[in-house]
């Protein structure tokens, strides 16, 4: 596997527990670890890391689908995280949601396996540039955060201005209202005194 041979060890997407396609030029006990942590996830959306002998077990859970790859723990965050979005990003397109909702265990092994080899071989041949992307899509996307906090505020403030622009509407014509109410009470009064005098 390339120069960091053993830095990214054991890789699989699952659908709920149900494993469809897993990969691994090596052995040991890291792809039990691995299910029995994929049975403790939280089925939110989200990203998970846990460290057992010396080992990360990268998860991303998106969708019902669950990505995993475990990895030496010296290769730090990025790479793992990068793999799982590449391989998240390759599943999604091949599958979305067709073929894998219904497939059996391990039956996308023959098709995704070497996917999951190919990405693997990738992210530890490259580790730098991997890293560097990681990093720019963590700054895009935590820009697009502030962007959309920024939207929400512009609109509840388009929706305040909208409330001040009826409320001064409904002022104008009050006080057109009042001014019409007085001056037929000026006149009613100016009559009256017209017949008193």
């Amino acid at each position: 596997m390339g120069q960091n041979q053993k830095s990214l060890i054991y890789a699989f997407v699952s659908r709920g527990s149900v494993i469809l396609s897993e990969y691994t030029e090596f052995s040991g006990n890291f792809n039990s670890i691995a299910f029995q942590c994929l049975q403790k996830l939280p089925a939110s959306n989200n990203k998970f890391t846990y460290n057992c002998d010396g080992h990360t077990f990268n998860y991303l859970v998106d969708n019902g689908y669950t990505y995993c790859v475990v990895a030496d723990e010296t290769v730090g965050r990025q790479v793992p995280v990068a793999f799982l979005e590449r391989v998240k990003d390759d599943f999604v397109a091949k599958y979305g949601g067709g073929k894998a909702s219904t497939a059996a265990p391990n039956s996308l092994n023959k098709e995704f396996g070497p996917k999951l080899k190919e990405h693997m071989q990738y992210c530890v041949d490259h580790p730098e540039e991997v890293s560097k992307l990681a990093k720019v899509k963590a700054q895009v996307s935590e820009v697009k955060g502030v962007m959309m906090e920024n939207i929400e505020k512009v609109l509840d403030r388009g929706e305040k201005i909208e409330l001040l622009v009826d409320k001064t509407e409904n002022l104008h014509h009050q006080a057109q209202d009042f001014r019409n109410s007085g001056t037929k009470i000026r006149r009613k009064m100016w009559l009256q005194n017209m017949k008193i005098s």
